[in-house]
């Protein structure tokens, strides 16, 4: 495997050691064997290319428990704040954020911000534990964890612009207790390992939703805690949407059910004390386009006349948070 995403990998298979997620090693390093030589994106090593040319800078500062903010304009020189700039453009479109570093504002298309407000009250202290991002896009949630004392945090996502994203702001926090995988949660073995597992913005794009939810499970340790948030409807115990062939113009979107359809799930799938800890219509501030997203978003995809609905007339977007323990 060439460099960097040797490096990369490396430096992830060693902070498995003697950690209970050990057993992991038995597969991870073949499958990403296997990614390297026959699934990289075209684009990939020009990526790569252009990781490599972010200057080395020291911080003053950092902030994670608050923000993903590293260093301040003062730790470096107009030039190097416009060559920083002009590189983390090269990644775009970013979408979940936003990230300051040395107070470049990379103002991302949502602010993931909020939704981490919306959900960090309601969890387990994440102090110690170990963490597992599913679907964790350029990272920006596994920032939030660290910075809430997670002991280690694992990222899986197969969108390998989000890895490249993801290295780049690691490039100014480099720390060896969080990691991305490009891998899908298909291809991961059951670990039964994690104290907690998070599944924001995943569910609905899933075909076999039922498969999903047991996958998560499985990468659970027995007590271990889902943190689930997804699209949902209004509804009772049997009410579920299934989209036609686009909602809210995204064609891989399946099946939306109501709170208490999607509780029933997690039960009868073998989670405890399912409890729905938040509900929340996403607006116009949340998801937006911006200079660092520059294509349509989620005005584009309401009714103009009725933005309660979508331009196909469905539910306009309702995300909910469930989180459940794994029995």
């Amino acid at each position: 495997m060439s460099k960097p995403e040797a490096t990369w990998f490396n430096d992830c298979y060693k902070s498995l050691l003697d950690t209970p997620l050990q057993h992991w090693l038995q597969t991870l390093p073949g499958q990403l064997n296997t990614w390297q030589t026959s699934a990289k994106h075209g684009e990939f090593d020009k990526w790569c290319r252009l990781l490599a040319k972010l200057p080395n800078t020291t911080p003053s500062r950092l902030d994670l428990k608050d923000s993903v903010s590293v260093g301040c304009l003062e730790d470096i020189d107009t030039y190097t704040q416009k060559k920083i700039t002009g590189l983390l453009q090269q990644f775009m479109p970013w979408r979940k954020g936003p990230f300051h570093i040395h107070d470049i504002h990379v103002d991302t298309e949502w602010r993931s911000d909020w939704k981490w407000d919306r959900v960090a009250p309601h969890i387990s202290n994440l102090k110690d534990r170990t963490v597992l991002d599913v679907g964790c896009g350029s990272g920006y949630h596994m920032w939030r964890m660290l910075g809430h004392g997670a002991s280690r945090v694992m990222g899986i996502d197969p969108t390998q612009l989000f890895l490249i994203q993801f290295q780049a702001i690691k490039h100014f926090i480099p720390n060896d207790r969080i990691h991305f995988l490009p891998l899908g949660i298909e291809e991961m073995q059951p670990l039964n390992a994690f104290d907690t597992v998070f599944s924001m913005g995943v569910l609905y794009h899933r075909k076999d939703p039922m498969q999903f939810l047991t996958q998560l499970k499985h990468q659970l340790r027995k007590g271990g805690e889902l943190v689930l948030e997804t699209l949902v409807v209004d509804g009772d115990e049997q009410t579920v949407l299934m989209a036609g062939e686009r909602y809210a113009q995204m064609r891989n979107v399946w099946f939306l059910p109501s709170t208490k359809a999607l509780c029933v799930w997690l039960t009868r799938l073998g989670f405890e004390n399912p409890r729905v800890v938040d509900v929340n219509h996403t607006t116009l501030d949340e998801q937006r386009a911006t200079p660092w997203m520059e294509s349509q978003s989620l005005k584009d995809f309401l009714d103009p006349e009725d933005i309660t609905r979508t331009i196909e007339g469905y539910p306009a977007p309702q995300r909910a948070v469930i989180v459940a323990t794994r029995k």
